[in-house]
Parts: structure tokens; sequence; C-alpha cells
């Protein structure tokens, strides 16, 4: 008997999309990435796994520290407890990943494929990361330690900063249109050379609007 797989209107699209790129690449007579769904892998290193498409795949207890993921593709991944500090994303595909309880240290996600991009990060640590003018509305961050993080041109409208450690964040030039820092703590923000209409501010958050002006509020 003839076993029929039946996919969601949102993984049929996928499908769709995926043999389209696999034509794409035969027409111009280029290599095909493996392709990589639905798969756990746990406690392994970079070395482990190869380039290519990862597709509603979880990433759990992985060792990615400095990690050469270039031109690699996340669609619909989930990394948990993963370091990947200093790992290099250029020209990476990060479409719909969450990143739960991660170390992201220093990690240039400015180099990372802009198309269809969208994370979400709880619980990561974000140090010295960079997002340099990354298109990020709705984002979720959080309870995330984001210190020194470089935010610089960013787009970062409605996106919301959920206990999370800013400090020595860089905002320069950034869209927080709508965004939410209500419960966000340690970061200076110059109305002057940021958008911040709409934007939510705690009262106590609010010395942080004007570390500028040397205004000291008691």
């Amino acid at each position: 008997m003839e076993i029929v797989k039946i996919y969601s209107s949102e993984k049929l699209l996928n499908v769709f999309r995926q043999k389209a790129q696999l034509l794409t690449l035969a027409a111009l007579n280029l290599p095909c990435m493996p392709i990589f769904e639905d798969q756990l892998f746990e406690g392994i290193t970079a070395t482990d796994i190869n380039l290519g498409d990862y597709e509603y795949c979880t990433f759990k207890n992985c060792n990615f520290a400095k990690a050469n993921f270039s031109a690699y593709n996340f669609m619909e991944c989930t990394f948990e407890g993963c370091d990947l500090s200093g790992a290099n994303i250029h020209e990476a595909g990060l479409k719909t990943v969450a990143f739960k309880n991660c170390k992201l240290l220093g990690v240039q996600f400015e180099r990372c494929n802009p198309f269809l991009l969208e994370m979400r990060f709880e619980g990561c640590q974000l140090d010295l990361s960079s997002f340099y003018q990354l298109v990020l509305k709705k984002t979720l961050f959080d309870n995330c330690s984001m210190k020194e993080v470089d935010f610089s041109n960013s787009d970062l409208s409605a996106a919301r900063f959920n206990n999370c450690d800013l400090y020595g964040a860089v905002f320069e030039r950034t869209n927080l249109t709508k965004a939410d820092l209500s419960s966000a703590t340690n970061y200076g923000i110059n109305p002057e050379v940021n958008t911040i209409t709409k934007a939510v501010f705690s009262l106590p958050g609010l010395p942080g609007l004007l570390t500028k002006y040397g205004i000291k509020v008691v």
C-alpha cells in the first residue's frame, strides 16, 4: 500500500521553495547542499555536522564556539544550551531561529544573510555581539545579558527587551519605535540620535535617556 506523507501548508510551501532552489542550482550547474530535516543534534561540535540546509532541527548542549557556519542555512531551528561564541556566520541563513540559554559572545550577526532573517533569544549571553544595520522588527530578547552589544543603525521597532541587561550597549541612529524596554536595565539611549517614538520605558529606567545631558535623577 502506498504511504502518503502529509505536510502542513507552511511546510508544504517550504518544500516548494526547496524544490525551486534545487532546480535553480541545477540550471546554473551549481552543487546542491544536503538537506537535514526534523533531526536532533545533541552534545556535538562543529566538526560533527556538515554544510547544508537544516530545517526544523534542534541543537542541544553543543559546543559551536568559533565554528565556521559560513553559508549554512537554518530554518525553523532551535539552539538550546549551546555555545556559539565567536562563531562565523558570514552569509548564514537564520530564518525563524530560536536561541535558548545559549552563549553567543562576540557574534557578528550583521554578517549573516538578511533574507527572511528572524531570530529570538531567551536566557542568552550576547555580550560584545553586533547587530549593526540589521532589521530586527518585533524581535524578542528575554532575560538576556547584552553588555556592549552594538545596535547602531539597526531597526528594532516593536522589539521587546524583557529583563535584559544593556550595560554599555550602543544605540546610534537606531529605530526603537514602539520597542518595549520597560523591564530592561543599564541602557543609555540618546533621544536626539535615536528614534524612540511610542517606545515603552519604566520610570526607574528614565535616567538612561538623560545620560548625554549629565542630569542626575534622585
